[in-house]
């Protein structure tokens, strides 16, 4: 390759640089994947089984109020039993793949069973192909499922408190440190 070759093609991909910069942190979660090169790879991996939840104060369904962070409910925001909140990654169901912020603590006593991770029911039933339902704020069209196996990759740890590895139950206080 020519030097003024690689000049060329050093700059262009300064440029590509430059227009992918413009990206903001505050974009909807729910958006198609724009993770970088870096990012991809995760600062952790794993699988565990996730629920779903959807808390959004209207006190129907066993709602128990806003999300820990203070972040409205939210399609790609989840729980977490020990990760620090506004965590980032995302989480994959048969090929599918969806971004996910902690924006609450959870679940509970679930996470003692292994249910580490508790996904809000929007993102629960674009995984599944079921159907949120306002009424219920349950996932319609999964046959009753509530439980799903899926890998994970965190993409951006969180500031404050909480366990930046392998999520552990809730009730080892894992949130707190």
């Amino acid at each position: 390759m020519t030097a003024r070759l690689r000049s060329f093609a050093l700059l262009s991909a300064a440029a590509l640089s430059a227009l992918t910069i413009g990206t903001t942190a505050g974009a909807s979660m729910a958006q198609a994947d724009t993770t970088t090169d870096s990012q991809a790879q995760g600062l952790l991996k794993g699988s565990t089984t996730a629920s779903y939840f959807w808390d959004d104060a209207s006190g129907r369904a066993g709602d128990t109020g806003l999300p820990a962070a203070g972040k409205p409910m939210q399609q790609g925001l989840v729980a977490s039993p020990s990760w620090p909140l506004m965590t980032e990654g995302y989480v994959v169901y048969k090929g599918k793949k969806m971004p996910f912020f902690v924006g609450d603590r959870g679940p509970g006593d679930p996470s003692s069973r292994g249910v580490m991770l508790d996904l809000d029911a929007k993102t629960f039933a674009a995984l599944t192909g079921g159907k949120f339902n306002t009424d219920t704020l349950g996932v319609d069209g999964v046959g009753g499922e509530g439980h799903i196996k899926v890998d994970y990759v965190i993409t951006k740890w969180g500031d404050g408190k909480g366990l930046k590895n392998k999520p552990v139950p809730f009730s080892t206080g894992a949130y707190k440190k």
